[in-house]
């Protein structure tokens, strides 16, 4: 199981436990015991709106009546396409608590994208905010099956004043039609007088639908067990050194469609016991101050938010010493900026260091991390109890010896029922070794010491993570090569001291095109109905051709190497 079947890291685990009884619970119904221990709780503070635990089951229940009035039942999906705000953690578990499986997606995902998820999904419904109908409802000649859209207000979850001053203070009213939706709210009271049916939820049905690239970059939805997240948040609490968490707050500013936000900010600390501090949009100002006005205990981000943490003026003379635990992934966090943070954070009374991790949406999220005392330089840490590690021989099952560079598996209770309807890449991915334990092949390069401590170096798949979101180059390329003065692209990622990476694209215009700036303009908007906000080009060079390899495809990887070694010039 890793190291020829030894797990030689679970010395360096100090109060951490090796191994977990996982109970075989639905994330609802595991929630649920939380919320009956820790009834006066506050499970969320959304914009200094609290709500208790208690209060929050009675609202899952509330709109769980109300999916199941809709017609909904065990098995179908609804997309969310929400940012982190108190309607979507309700619908996620009232879709939980009656079997409905939610599709979660990205809610800057660009229309067409939108269209391509609910097709992909089947789904029969859409919740999104108020400001995101007019994209929604712009592809539903593009979908295959009917599908209702529910619509939420940010509005409608503030407290007043805020409330009322909200849509003044971001960008004005969101006016909708009269017809084509349903308001969540409507929606709920329709269910008013429901019976719900008997909770017959199994800990291994399909609890949730992520999407990744998989190992090759295409789009996959990736199927995700109640088991995977209640897991996951066992395993988290349990390496994270804390004998309970139950009480203190996490600043769930990772977003909800990602396995990071959904996996860690939200369900490992609300079946803790822990207040989730709701962020529905990113900003260095937002971030900083409430830090300073809710003091979380807990934080988990990816590195860009800890970068931000260098460029907030309200934080240069804070005390931080409310921080207890900062634990950073979704992307490698560099030794520099570790070593600039830590003593950010040290300067500024908090007593701990950023602990990093590592993990992949195909197994929720962390699958790994530093243990509290025993940080190496440039390792990602140690496996979760239950969760083993081996490197291997790329292309192979064949297990390397400590020190050697291959690829990164990982087997335990996390990793993922499957790719949705894609057999062919689920058997890619998921592999019955010599052991008889499924392995999942991350598609990453890395090696782990004599100890069992992991070090990631790159991945074997083409991909790009910018801000923590990962974007595949192919996706794009496509796009851009649909422009009908387009003869050639390639996408590739630059350095960016902010985002990890930022994406740029080199474009070869058809014969007779003139590569001009409002050519350039031409292709960005065409790209902006298409691609997601965050994964949109920032640059854009125009080339007469790309270079190539001996097998006659777009080099990539040299235009990478020009691009950064100009950037660090």
């Amino acid at each position: 199981m890793g190291l020829s079947g030894s797990a030689p890291w679970v010395k360096f685990y100090g109060t951490t436990p090796a191994s977990i009884d996982y109970p075989h619970t639905t994330m609802y119904q595991q929630l649920a015991t939380t919320a009956k221990r820790y009834p006066n709780n506050i499970a969320y503070n959304f914009m200094g709106k609290q709500t208790t635990f208690k209060a929050f089951l009675d609202r899952i229940d509330a709109a769980a009546k109300g999916l199941h009035a809709m017609g909904l039942r065990r098995g179908d999906r609804i997309t969310i396409c929400m940012a982190n705000t108190p309607q979507a953690l309700d619908c996620f578990y009232a879709c939980n608590r009656i079997g409905v499986i939610p599709n979660m997606i990205h809610p800057l995902s660009a229309a067409k994208e939108i269209a391509f998820y609910l097709n992909f999904s089947k789904s029969k419904a859409i919740l999104t905010l108020d400001q995101f109908y007019d994209k929604v409802a712009s592809i539903l000649p593009d979908l295959k099956q009917p599908c209702e859209i529910l619509i939420a207000k940010v509005g409608d979850e503030l407290p007043f004043p805020l409330g009322l001053i909200y849509p003044l203070t971001k960008g004005g009213q969101h006016p909708l039609p009269k017809t084509g939706y349903r308001l969540w709210y409507d929606m709920v009271a329709a269910g008013k007088d429901v019976t719900l049916p008997a909770d017959t939820g199994k800990y291994d049905d399909c609890g949730a639908i992520l999407y990744s690239g998989g190992t090759t970059g295409t789009t996959k939805g990736i199927m995700l067990s109640n088991l995977n997240f209640n897991a996951l948040g066992l395993q988290t609490i349990a390496a994270s050194g804390f004998s309970s968490v139950a009480g203190m707050k996490m600043l769930s500013i990772m977003p909800v469609f990602h396995g990071f936000g959904l996996g860690i900010g939200i369900h490992t600390a609300l079946i803790g016991g822990a207040t989730c501090i709701l962020i529905p949009q990113f900003s260095v100002k937002v971030y900083a101050d409430t830090l300073l006005k809710r003091k979380p205990e807990l934080i988990p981000g990816v590195p860009t938010l800890f970068e931000a943490l260098l460029r907030a003026e309200a934080l240069q003379n804070a005390d931080l010493s409310f921080l207890k635990g900062i634990f950073s992934g979704g992307d490698s966090l560099s030794p520099e900026l570790k070593k600039k943070v830590d003593l950010f954070l040290k300067e500024h009374g908090c007593k701990e260091q950023i602990r990093e991790g590592y993990g992949t949406t195909e197994c929720v999220t962390a699958s790994c991390l530093t243990p509290k005392d025993y940080a190496r330089s440039g390792s990602i840490g140690v496996p979760f109890p239950d969760t083993f590690y081996k490197i291997v021989k790329p292309g192979t099952t064949e297990e390397l010896p400590p020190n050697n560079e291959g690829e990164i598996c990982l087997s335990g209770p996390t990793v993922m029922l499957g790719y949705m309807d894609n057999e062919e890449e689920t058997r890619q991915t998921l592999r019955r070794h010599g052991d008889n334990r499924i392995w999942l092949h991350t598609g990453d390069l890395g090696h782990m010491d004599q100890d069992g401590f992991v070090y990631f170096r790159q991945r074997l798949k083409r991909m790009i993570i910018t801000s923590g979101y990962n974007v595949y180059p192919s996706q794009l390329e496509n796009i851009i090569d649909g422009h009908e003065k387009v003869l050639l692209s390639c996408v590739i990622g630059v350095k960016d001291s902010y985002r990890v990476q930022r994406v740029k694209a080199y474009i070869v215009p058809m014969p007779g095109i003139e590569p001009t700036d409002a050519l350039k303009e031409e292709i960005l908007d065409y790209c902006s109905s298409r691609i997601a906000k965050y994964a949109m080009p920032r640059e854009v060079e125009f080339r007469t051709e790309l270079p190539k390899t001996l097998v006659g495809k777009v080099a990539y990887r040299v235009l990478e190497e020009e691009a950064n070694a100009k950037e660090e010039s």
